[in-house]
């Protein structure tokens, strides 16, 4: 069978506009599954018939298959944007994964291994030699080679430094130096500066002469002899004005501007706010030492999501979803085990009033429904308040006016709620004192959820924790808990 009859359906093609169409990965990892599929089958199929030949026949035969299957997946492979690549990695198992990723152009690694997360890319890197990780590397700029450091083995991080100018160095350990979530560690050195005292035309001469822009080039920034930012040149006014206009006529000198360690969080919201496509980062003295693009901050923003989408599931970090059993278990275990214990807490508050739901058996029907409700009540408010901290909009002045808010809307929905759960208790049951115990204890829950809700987050935020990492685990404990305490002990002493 030929892998590349008439009938099979063609590869993406994103040579004009690489990673531009939506469908193309998809198709793209179709293709490649199928080939893989069809080169096993095949493989299988040339073994049987030939199994009785010589070892020699028979491995020639093999061989020839082999390679005429991975002619055609290399050959859809090159037409396809890093980040594409990237995406059908993660979606491969770990045996075929290696395989494509063999076939992938050495010049490409670096891209692309920026591109994977980074579960997956710990999978590639372990099956690559030094010389082939510092291949790729060099391919790479300062600030790129920085995003993969943490994952390079230190004799690997040597080599590529030795590789590296004197000024790339210094980048290189300068955007090493920034914490994570700092503006230092999202900042691209790469850019264009002028001076102020040249005309437009001059600027423009300068600018054909550039290979290419760097990407999301939309200013270019007005600097002195030392480095030190005075403003910033629109290509807008490049365009619009006389080349002879001097530079220092046209440019902006009132810019927005951050600092390297500036969070990342606050200048992703200004980049929302300001509809910036790029910002300078400059240093203490005003000395311009990067920027920071519309592409660095979607891809931050896309991994705080990520992060705090696994944190709420009670996962410490991202998983490779072929990863192997072993690992999957270490990151899944931990949240699970402790939420195993709150609930068996649960269960044993509910155990000591064994008495009263034996002689009101509708106790047990009910309860339940008072710990759910509670729940659903502190997630909702823990979902604000996380929401809230990530965009800075709570601070001490205003931290009381929210509580009595948060508190005044819970109870206003807990006395509606609770007062349709009542009628529903009595309505079943025939007892209007349950009906009484079950309104009281749904609005007193309610409270409680939506108390836990605030305060959790709050506190783990003070504590320079992440608000998000298992404050679901920790809330659906209270609610259980004390929702079991709260209805059951009420009927104790009411009803009983």
């Amino acid at each position: 069978m030929n892998p590349l009859s008439d009938d099979t359906p063609l590869s993406p093609d994103n040579s004009q506009h690489p990673g531009r169409d939506p469908e193309a990965a998809q198709r793209a990892l179709d293709e490649v599954q199928r080939l893989l599929h069809q080169q096993k089958l095949e493989e299988e199929l040339v073994h049987k018939q030939h199994h009785g030949e010589s070892d020699a026949r028979h491995q020639l035969v093999e061989s020839l298959v082999h390679r005429q299957y991975l002619q055609a997946l290399r050959k859809v492979l090159e037409q396809l944007h890093p980040a594409d690549i990237a995406y059908i990695l993660e979606a491969l198992p770990r045996d075929q994964r290696l395989t494509v990723w063999d076939l992938v152009k050495a010049e490409r690694d670096g891209e692309i291994l920026l591109e994977v997360s980074d579960a997956v890319r710990e999978s590639l890197i372990a099956s690559m030699d030094t010389d082939e990780l510092v291949a790729a590397a060099e391919q790479l700029d300062a600030d790129e080679i920085a995003d993969l450091a943490p994952d390079l083995p230190q004799e690997v991080m040597r080599e590529v430094e030795q590789g590296l100018s004197l000024e790339e160095r210094q980048q290189l350990r300068a955007a090493m130096s920034y914490d994570e979530d700092t503006v230092g560690a999202l900042m691209d050195f790469d850019m264009v500066t002028i001076r102020d005292n040249v005309s437009l035309e001059v600027v423009l001469r300068y600018l054909r002469r550039l290979d290419e822009l760097p990407d999301h080039t939309d200013q270019i920034f007005v600097v002195d002899r030392e480095e030190h930012l005075k403003g910033a040149l629109s290509f807008e006014q490049l365009l619009l004005n006389d080349p002879e206009v001097m530079v220092s006529d046209v440019m902006r000198g009132e810019l927005f501007t951050i600092m390297p360690n500036d969070d990342a969080a606050d200048a992703a919201q200004a980049f929302e706010r300001y509809d910036l496509v790029s910002a300078p980062v400059i240093d203490a003295h005003n000395r311009l030492i990067g920027r920071l693009t519309v592409a660095q901050v979607v891809d931050y923003i896309r991994d705080q999501q990520e992060a705090e989408a696994l944190s709420k599931a009670g996962l410490r970090e991202e998983e490779d979803i072929f990863a192997p059993v072993f690992d999957s278990v270490r990151n899944r275990a931990p949240w699970l085990l402790l939420n195993l214990c709150t609930a068996s807490f649960a269960a044993f508050i509910a155990s000591r009033f064994e008495t009263t739901v034996e002689q009101i058996v509708m106790l047990a029907f009910l309860m339940s429904i008072v710990a759910g409700i509670g729940g659903n009540s502190g997630n909702q408010t823990m979902t604000l308040i996380i929401r809230a901290l990530a965009l800075g909009q709570i601070r001490p002045e205003n931290l009381r006016r929210l509580i009595m808010k948060e508190l005044s809307t819970t109870l206003l929905i807990g006395f509606g709620g609770g007062l349709i759960a009542g009628i529903f208790a009595t309505a079943i049951s025939g007892m209007i004192g349950l009906g009484l115990v079950m309104m009281a204890a749904m609005m007193l829950n309610l409270v409680v959820g939506a108390t836990l809700g605030m305060l959790v987050p709050i506190i783990r935020d003070r504590f320079g924790r992440d608000p998000a990492v298992g404050s679901s685990v920790l809330l659906t404990f209270a609610t259980d808990t004390l929702g079991f305490l709260i209805f059951l002990g009420l009927a104790t002493v009411f009803l009983v």
